[in-house]
């Protein structure tokens, strides 16, 4: 039920960090991977070659929705369909709300609800039109639930991402597309390097997380796996929160 040999799965952000793990997770499963970055994604196409799938990268800025029907005629061309999509690509902006941009806001939403919606919508139009079924994973926030603090826009377009992922489902579970959402605690990446950084900062939200640790890439790879396959034909709508523990506490 796991086994993913034969799926075509477009991962979005996947240079570094969770896009990345994400992607070799789907690999290992025997996933072919569109890898979609704004740059040359090299220590990713290294790390693929490893898993013996195939890895067609497309070079693209999802902020510009011009890019999210290129993106699926790309995938289409290299693999002939597609059946997996993974919405990870995402922006953090951080200042106090009451000194918060314009471009700081529309940046951040542009890239993290905008481009899912359109890029989901794209997909299951193609899904639809090649009459297979289909999957998409979001990826939310432990910012989908709760405030958290200098970052007003993250915190909208993730939790318009936990949104957005149940009224999708409500509509294409029909079309026997799954619409669900991963979202990842504390995990050590780019987008928590000040955090990390922050001596202070970095204990107090050690102190809250069960597990006692920040998460890595390697921790998405059984909830993105599970999601991407027929293990979860059931489970639509919902928001898995892979945290250590952080929203039990």
């Amino acid at each position: 039920m796991f086994d993913l040999t034969g799926k075509v799965a477009i991962v979005t952000g996947c240079s570094t960090g969770l896009g990345q793990g994400m992607a070799l997770a789907l690999a290992n499963a025997g996933a072919d991977v569109v890898g979609v970055n704004r740059d040359d994604p090299a220590e990713t196409i290294a790390l693929m070659k490893k898993t013996g799938r195939q890895f067609h990268s497309v070079i693209a800025d999802m902020s510009k929705i011009a890019s999210v029907s290129y993106v699926i005629k790309e995938a289409v061309s290299a693999f002939g369909h597609v059946d997996i999509l993974v919405n990870n690509a995402g922006i953090i902006r951080r200042n106090d709300a009451l000194d918060f941009t314009e471009k700081d806001w529309d940046d951040v939403m542009d890239l993290n609800i905008k481009a899912v919606f359109f890029m989901s919508q794209s997909f299951a139009k193609q899904v639809i039109a090649q009459g297979t079924a289909g999957n998409i994973i979001n990826i939310a926030s432990m910012l989908s639930y709760q405030g958290g603090i200098r970052v007003p826009s993250y915190t909208a377009s993730k939790s318009g991402v936990m949104g957005v992922t149940r009224l999708l489902a409500n509509e294409w579970a029909k079309h026997g597309i799954n619409v669900n959402a991963i979202a990842p605690g504390y995990m050590a990446t780019d987008n928590t390097a000040a955090l990390r950084a922050d001596e202070d900062r970095s204990s107090e939200i050690l102190s809250r997380i069960p597990a006692g640790r920040w998460g890595t890439p390697s921790d998405m790879a059984g909830p993105i796996v599970f999601l991407a396959s027929d293990a979860s034909r059931y489970v639509n709508g919902y928001t898995v929160a892979v945290d250590g523990g952080w929203l039990a506490r």
